[in-house]
């Protein structure tokens, strides 16, 4: 049984995060992706490969008490632990985990989303981890990226957006694959690590509809200050007690 009595592994402002039976851990990019992604006038969302609950519980706090979130794990320990995380915020009532494949979820389930939001896996190539496990979600083995846009595309309003964080490359990819399912980029921010480092990461905005892709960039680390840029602190301000 899990012990919900044991030290959170990192404290935010409005609630905290266990991460014992979760194969991927909190990192910068699920909450660079929690803070940045567009809630506004989002009623129905849609989280998919939830980890740990970090995206849902951050959009949560961000979105109106009437929005409903549905947050998707294949893996039996990351729905352990963010079961455990919402059940121990203040988000409860708004948020709901369930252990499905979104292919699956897809398949017998014809809501239609506001937003939909994903830090998916992805594949850069070499060898797989000894974890099997962590294999499997890193290196996207149980979730192809069509197959990811082929879900969202079906479950995804007219009007609605789907958010992602991406390395680069990935990023670049995913953005060529998308335009094959009609979903089409309309915001990214290129997001650096440090100042006067190259990009490293994309965030992504999609929609069904054509527009004008919006273009930004975010950094991290101010180089120069040796500490958090302004940027940075400026989009997690509200997440992070340093702030």
């Amino acid at each position: 049984m899990h012990d919900q009595t044991l030290k959170p592994a990192f404290n935010f402002k409005q609630f905290s995060i266990v991460q014992d039976n979760c194969v991927m851990k909190l990192n910068t990019d699920g909450v660079l992706l929690g803070a940045w992604c567009n809630v506004e006038n989002k009623k129905s969302i849609l989280d998919i490969g939830t980890g740990t609950g970090i995206i849902a519980l951050m959009v949560a706090q961000r979105s109106d008490e009437s929005v409903q979130i549905t947050a998707l794990d294949i893996d039996e320990g990351a729905c352990i632990d963010a079961r455990t995380n919402v059940a121990n915020s203040p988000f409860s009532d708004i948020i709901e985990v369930n252990q499905i494949a979104v292919q699956d979820f897809a398949k017998t389930e014809v809501p239609s989303f506001d937003l939909i939001i994903s830090n998916p896996p992805f594949f850069t190539g070499g060898t797989f981890s000894a974890n099997e496990n962590k294999a499997n979600v890193r290196h996207a083995i149980k979730l192809p990226h069509g197959e990811l846009l082929h879900a969202v595309q079906r479950l995804l309003s007219e009007d609605g957006s789907f958010a992602l964080i991406l390395p680069y490359l990935e990023g670049l990819r995913m953005i060529e694959l998308a335009e094959r399912s009609n979903l089409h980029a309309w915001r990214i921010t290129e997001v650096i690590s440090k100042t006067g480092r190259p990009i490293e990461r994309l965030l992504i905005e999609f929609t069904k509809k054509r527009q004008e892709c919006v273009k930004n960039q975010l950094i991290i680390h101010d180089q120069d200050k040796g500490y958090y840029h302004d940027d940075y602190i400026e989009l997690t301000r509200d997440f992070y007690l340093k702030f």
